[in-house]
């Protein structure tokens, strides 16, 4: 999720002189309320929305009929303007992407999650204080902005002020830190569900804490040497490298900086790099995981969970209780993912979660199939339960497999002269994406009814196809040999590497613009 950064390591063999020092320690809690604030973003919308005092308010037609019990089970919360709440937030944050990929390289990582701060608590007040929809909309918009900065700086903030030795479990722990904030919202829907008629408010008021925290944190850290370095700060960035280094010794690294900046500003034109033949690939793998981490349904999910539980049939104490427990399965299933991934690889993972996830789906679409109609009834405590069991067995495999891994694999499979290029790409169609199955879902829901799940099935069957045959194993792969120990040795990439050997010299120093 770069924004035209660079990072260095240390040449084979040797390893830079650098302590675990405290501003390292700040960056760590940065990570976590960065995480947490986007992850409560996306958990808190779902209970809201099924939230009566809430859609009396702003949704009145959806509140009625709801209550009615006239319209089929799958149409109660069909409307535009619900799913604009949810949606709104990812297209901002697409459209912010643009704009934080400049602040990041010109303006540095410190001041750009400031300005993600700032917007994320304009968008808090907003919500909180909501006299109508278009007060919430805005709000929304307001928050999805404070994501795309967010998801720009502090992943690259993170990577280029900590050590390398920590610097894999600090990205990783941004990344776990999502699925937390999405479990903390769902506890916090749980209780405020219960409090009339401004629980609601409450809900959307309480993201002020991790955008605080995350704001604060932006004004009391310094920004990265290497951040420093990019913009002609050369002795200020030696001067913070002693800093978090906790030593006078930085001059290999800093010389290491130096040359790295000089290569990155080099390569004028990244995006255009990115669709040359030989980086065709990469392109290719990183676009298809993002579709198909969307397309397997999971934000379908995650955004609406305590909604769809009542759609099923469950009371809404219930359904926010179930959303609770598959936010609580993510959690623990991401901690799977972070430990094994190393271990067994990416392609096991894949594999082995995709026959999870498919069969999962199948089970839920014929279990709606036959027992939710239009009219029914709720679903007896026996069929409910198996519903919410399989729904926690497809969010397991999600997210110990496409959830992080579709962030890991194209951000190790990118050449380093075009890796910020390609994030960037990464997180536009992730983004894109999640907008259109958040604007998508309650009507697909309306008119594919239980089919809904097939069709999430049949993305999940094609992304393991694609994996099967396409996708090559990467574990334990330094980048820079990755053209000849995985595409030279792939039976169908190894057609795109003819025109490779100019890039290999050029990507021997690590630097990515």
């Amino acid at each position: 999720m770069t924004g035209g950064g660079f990072s260095v390591s240390a040449p084979p063999g040797v390893e830079f002189e650098a302590k675990i020092t405290p501003i390292v320690i700040i960056s760590s809690i940065m990570a976590a309320t960065g995480g947490l604030m986007f992850g409560y973003d996306v958990g808190i919308s779902g209970g809201v929305t099924s939230m009566d005092d809430f859609l009396g308010k702003f949704f009145p037609v959806v509140l009625r009929r709801k209550q009615e019990d006239k319209e089929s089970n799958y149409c109660k919360y069909d409307n535009q303007g619900l799913q604009l709440f949810t949606s709104s937030f990812y297209l901002a944050g697409l459209t912010a992407t643009f704009f934080a990929s400049y602040t990041t390289r010109r303006l540095g990582r410190r001041l750009t999650m400031l300005i993600a701060g700032v917007f994320f608590i304009i968008g808090v007040i907003f919500n909180g204080a909501a006299q109508n929809l278009a007060m919430l909309i805005v709000g929304r918009i307001m928050l999805g902005c404070g994501v795309g900065f967010a998801n720009q700086a502090v992943p690259l903030f993170l990577s280029e002020i900590a050590p390398t030795r920590i610097r894999g479990a600090l990205n990783i722990l941004f990344q776990l830190n999502v699925t937390i904030g999405i479990l903390f919202a769902n506890l916090v829907n749980y209780g405020t569900s219960k409090i009339h008629p401004w629980g609601w408010r409450l809900s959307l008021s309480l993201a002020g804490i991790p955008a605080g925290l995350l704001t604060l944190g932006a004004l009391f850290v310094t920004d990265t040497p290497n951040s420093l370095i990019e913009r002609g700060h050369l002795d200020e960035g030696k001067a913070v490298l002693k800093k978090i280094r906790g030593t006078e010794n930085v001059e290999p690294e800093f010389n290491e900086i130096v040359e790295a900046s000089r290569m990155a500003q080099e390569v004028k034109h990244p995006f255009r790099n990115l669709l040359q033949r030989h980086n065709r690939p990469q392109l290719v793998i990183a676009v298809l995981l993002q579709i198909f981490q969307q397309f397997t349904g999971i934000n379908a999910i995650m955004f609406y969970a305590p909604v769809l539980f009542n759609t099923l049939g469950f009371k809404s104490d219930a359904s926010l209780y179930s959303a609770v427990i598959t936010g609580a399965v993510n959690v623990l299933s991401t901690l799977v993912s972070v430990y094994s991934v190393d271990k067994v690889g990416r392609r096991v993972l894949l594999l082995e979660a995709g026959v999870q996830m498919f069969l999962s789906q199948v089970v839920i679409a014929i279990v709606l199939g036959i027992k939710v109609t239009d009219k029914s009834d709720n679903l007896s405590s026996g069929w409910a339960i198996l519903v919410v069991v399989m729904i926690c067995t497809y969010v397991a495999a999600f997210a110990w497999s496409i959830g992080p891994l579709g962030w890991l694999i194209p951000s190790e499979t990118f050449p380093l002269e075009t890796r910020s290029a390609g994030q960037s790409v990464t997180v536009c169609v992730n983004l894109l994406f999640t907008f259109l199955i958040a604007q998508a879902f309650l009507s697909m829901l309306c008119h594919l009814k239980f089919a809904i799940f097939i069709f999430f099935s049949v993305w999940v069957f094609a992304m393991s196809v694609f994996v099967l045959f396409f996708l090559p194993e990467t574990k334990n792969v330094p980048i820079e040999e990755m053209t000849e120990k995985v595409w030279k040795q792939h039976w169908f990439w190894k057609r795109f590497m003819d025109d490779s050997n100019h890039r290999i010299a050029n990507g021997k120093h690590n630097a990515s613009v």
